[in-house]
């Protein structure tokens, strides 16, 4: 991990400075764009009482939330490398522990999300008894749970395995510091196979039952259920990409060892799709997409100067 920490630091230092200044302003752009965007959608979300008594929203602003803070975490990671500051492995532990707890959140809200849309669509008489305010903050609650247990893990192997003095030492803020012995990097990727899998069963069975309720619904119902699968199929784009951003760091570290001189634009390129505008899908397909937020997120996008939006 020293070694490769040496490494990335001498080529940013010998890159060329233009080329990373533009591909550092690029994504200053695309990241302060998200976050805004992410913002006015967590004001539109706040200011109705309808959609936080609702289960999808609240579902949808977790999402918002926890993508807003790993861009900006990661950000502040991007800008430490690009001013080559080397903060201590130990300060840097915190801050890779909670991008890797809002990164875990993610996959795990939108398996929700699609959860709450096969109830709502195939057991309609049962969705309000079931999706309720109340039960939102415990599977919130489970979902925050689920994704700091295996940091928290990472965090007693490292202290129980690292050398003497090696808290101290300087390196970039990744999460793969955590991780000294192959054995504890190949377990780390057992378990993201094993929740992919889970993840990938779970949204084929939402997607495959509300495509059977589409096909045997008439009328406002089969429009739902079709509105309802093609959400579904957002969703599943949206994971694979999360479930890509998971593997980026080990094609970077396999780049950096063997091809250095491709290394900064592999990293330019899987933080730009698959780290930054993976998180964009969730505006397009929650904020966009639906009618009423929709409507609500004009209103504040004009400066509550829209009429139409403001009487609706």
């Amino acid at each position: 991990m020293v070694q490769n920490s040496s490494s990335e630091e001498l080529i940013l230092r010998t890159a060329d400075h233009v080329t990373v200044t533009l591909k550092m302003a690029t994504v200053q752009l695309l990241v302060w764009l998200f976050i805004y965007i992410d913002g006015l959608m967590l004001t539109a979300f706040f200011s109705k009482q309808a959609f936080r008594g609702n289960m999808r929203y609240v579902l949808f602003a977790h999402t918002l939330l926890v993508d807003s803070i790993f861009l900006l975490l990661s950000d502040l990671a991007v800008l430490l490398s690009y001013f080559y500051v080397l903060p201590p492995v130990g300060l840097c532990i915190p801050l890779c522990m909670v991008m890797e707890i809002v990164t875990n959140c993610t996959p795990l809200t939108i398996t929700a999300m699609c959860l709450e849309r096969y109830v709502a669509i195939c057991m309609p008489l049962r969705h309000a008894e079931i999706s309720t305010p109340s039960r939102t903050v415990v599977v919130i609650i489970i979902i925050s749970a689920f994704s700091s247990l295996n940091p928290f893990i990472d965090l007693f192997i490292l202290i129980a395995t690292a050398p003497v003095g090696y808290f101290s030492e300087p390196s970039f803020c990744h999460y793969e510091i955590m991780m000294l012995t192959k054995w504890h990097r190949l377990m780390r990727a057992f378990n993201y196979q094993v929740d992919f899998a889970v993840i990938a069963v779970i949204i084929l069975f939402c997607y495959v039952k509300i495509m059977l309720a589409a096909k045997a619904a008439s009328g406002d119902n089969k429009e739902s259920a079709s509105k309802g699968r093609r959400t579904l199929l957002l969703h599943s784009l949206q994971l694979f990409l999360c479930m890509i951003d998971i593997l980026c760091p080990y094609i970077e570290t396999y780049v950096l060892e063997n091809s250095p001189q491709n290394y900064l634009t592999i990293r330019f390129f899987n933080y730009t799709v698959f780290t930054i505008i993976s998180r964009a899908l969730s505006p397009l397909i929650y904020g966009l997409r639906d009618q009423k937020f929709f409507i609500v997120l004009i209103y504040y996008a004009s400066c509550k100067m829209n009429r139409i939006s403001a009487e609706t």
